[in-house]
């Protein structure tokens, strides 16, 4: 009886303490994470686990340093994404960023303090870098009403004391995203309020050892989902019944089967509603002898951000001439771009130097040539030539960088796009494409 009570609170009944990813075997345990079903598919895929405390320092360490270098008393953190970033720990991410309850406060010994929803200060007690639980950085209306900038007051009072007792003497504040009550109240503190973002997504940009093994392994994990997509998609396509919504769940079911955390977008469109892009999933029955196109725009397993788009032709018959040409040229796009990346490119000439696309796919080409990627759609943005602003992105590629590159090929009045995606590290001598999924071979010219 005992044996069995103990296997029913493990993870996995087969491991011992830990999981091979450095966290608690414990079915009860706190933090999120991938689940079994995941594990076994990286297994059987011979992948390796990321060492998370090893991350989490990785992580802590390389924030500390950019203050430190910057000269920078502390930094101060609102957005949910750096607060993952800074302690791996998560609090209903997404009502979080329309309501930000939880504020982190790293200063530059590395002493960090959490703000954290009043009721759940545990949720970052596996951390040990996170050194204490508070509450209180709640400044928004909904929550405060019209005694906010009190609370702002109490609040901005802890982060003055804490910088005094931790950087004394230094009165330099880094705050990534605040509310307006929060801001003043800071700046009557006596505080220097600093550029907080340009902190965060320079220390995000470098990815260390570990976090690129969890991205290899949210990637396997979110090809393993878009394969599912794509199968149910051309298995119920033009049934007369099946709608975007109902293909576009596929993907977010088995997301969150392996552990993911959700989809920032819902950009998958069929037929003519996939031009112009950007129109999001919807009702619409599409029909067979269409193309799909979509974007996942995921946040999967270990909250790594997987972000690969594809087109599928789906149906018996062969896809149109101009459907096959404007495939071909965007993957030609995607290939020859990538090419250009290794360590010691300036991001400037990427967008110099860009495969430059047909005139008539030009005035509905993406938004951006590439950008950088890791919990999120992160620094740096590569824009089009036409698009590029001197001296915003002036800055070379550095080893464990990962840049998304894009295109989007599609006329102006056409009835369909062809959106495409892949997700690219830097390495020591050049690059890795970490996207594995397939070109879709009707739309390739092939069958």
């Amino acid at each position: 009886m005992n044996t069995h009570y103990r296997d029913r609170r493990k993870i996995d009944p087969s491991k011992g303490l830990l999981l091979d990813d450095g966290t608690p075997n414990d079915a009860n345990r706190v933090e999120i994470g991938p689940t079994l079903l995941a594990m076994r598919e990286w297994e059987e895929a011979g992948l390796t686990l990321p060492n998370l405390p090893a991350m989490r320092e990785y992580r802590w360490r390389r924030l500390t340093r950019h203050l430190v270098e910057r000269d920078y008393a502390g930094l101060l953190m609102f957005d949910p994404l750096n607060i993952r970033y800074a302690t791996d720990s998560t609090n209903m991410q997404l009502w979080n960023t329309h309501n930000p309850f939880r504020a982190v406060l790293l200063c530059a010994d590395g002493y960090m303090v959490i703000w954290d929803y009043k009721n759940s200060p545990f949720l970052s007690e596996f951390n040990p870098l996170v050194r204490e639980q508070r509450s209180g950085a709640d400044l928004f209306y909904f929550d405060r009403g019209d005694k906010v900038d009190v609370a702002a007051d109490v609040f901005s009072n802890e982060v003055r004391l804490l910088l005094e007792e931790h950087s004394p003497g230094n009165t330099r504040l880094a705050v990534d995203k605040i509310m307006l009550h929060g801001l003043r109240a800071l700046e009557t503190q006596g505080l220097e309020i600093m550029e907080g973002e340009e902190v965060t997504e320079k220390a995000r940009s470098v990815k260390g050892p570990d976090e690129i093994l969890a991205m290899r392994c949210a990637n396997h994990a979110c090809e393993r989902s878009v394969r599912a997509m794509e199968d149910f998609a051309r298995a119920h396509m033009g049934d007369g019944t099946t709608c975007e919504d109902d293909i576009w769940a596929v993907l977010h079911a088995e997301n969150i089967r392996r552990g993911g955390e959700w989809i920032e977008t819902r950009l998958l469109a069929t037929g003519p509603r996939s031009n112009p892009w950007f129109q999001e999933c919807g009702p619409r029955i599409p029909n067979r002898n269409e193309i799909l196109s979509f974007d996942t725009d995921l946040v999967g397993s270990y909250g790594i951000c997987i972000d690969i788009s594809r087109s599928w032709w789906i149906g018996e018959e062969k896809p149109r001439p101009d459907m096959v040409y404007a495939m071909q040229h965007a993957v030609e796009h995607i290939q020859t771009n990538m090419e250009m990346l290794k360590p010691g490119v300036n991001m400037q000439d990427l967008s110099r130097n860009t495969h430059v696309l047909d005139d008539k796919y030009q005035a509905q080409k993406y938004g951006c040539l590439m950008h950088g990627v890791g919990l999120c759609d992160e620094w740096p943005l590569i824009a089009y030539p036409d698009q590029m602003v001197e001296g915003a992105y002036d800055y070379d590629l550095e080893p464990g960088m990962v840049l998304c590159v894009e295109a989007l090929v599609g006329e102006v009045g056409g009835d369909f796009s062809i959106k495409l995606e892949d997700q690219v590290l830097i390495t020591e001598d050049g690059h890795e494409n970490l996207t594995k999924y397939p070109f879709d071979a009707a739309l390739m010219g092939r069958v």
